[in-house]
């Protein structure tokens, strides 16, 4: 437990900084922000962005960083949930304050993945998938999950 006693001053700091965590099966998979601009860090107070800034700054990064990994013959475009969206094997799993949650993977053709959803919008369906070589172990992310939860507590 820590004993320290925060200021108004620190706690209100600490509170207008961007928190985003993320946990993925390869534990040497880069983290996808791990570098947030300053201009998106010097903000007094999160009351003074909308949420919708708060999620189109947040897209912009999400957006950007998920561009570095594609090579020159790829561009980025987004699919929208239901309908024929199809099913992503989660690969990793994250959040950014106050309100996007994103999960990485693969779909069933074992093209690259990532869905950023608003929490209100959050709708989740758990199904299982053939693990894609089946000579290799299963890839458990929920106990990933919970170690990097335990080891934050």
């Amino acid at each position: 437990m820590d004993d320290k006693i925060s200021t108004s001053a620190e706690v209100a700091e600490a509170a207008a900084l961007p928190c985003h965590r993320e946990v993925h099966t390869d534990p040497d998979a880069p983290e996808a922000l791990k570098d947030v601009p300053a201009p998106m860090q010097k903000v007094p107070s999160p009351e003074q962005k909308s949420p919708a800034r708060w999620a189109y700054e947040r897209m912009i990064l999400y957006i950007q960083n998920f561009e570095k990994t594609l090579d020159g013959e790829h561009e980025v475009a987004m699919g929208f949930a239901g309908g024929d969206a199809g099913v992503l094997r989660i690969e990793g799993m994250g959040y950014f304050d106050p309100d996007i949650v994103t999960f990485y993977g693969s779909d069933s053709r074992g093209a690259k993945t990532q869905l950023v959803q608003h929490v209100s919008q959050l709708n989740v369906i758990l199904r299982a998938m053939p693990k894609p070589k089946p000579e290799e172990p299963a890839k458990r992310i929920g106990f990933r999950l919970v170690a990097e939860l335990e080891d934050v507590a």
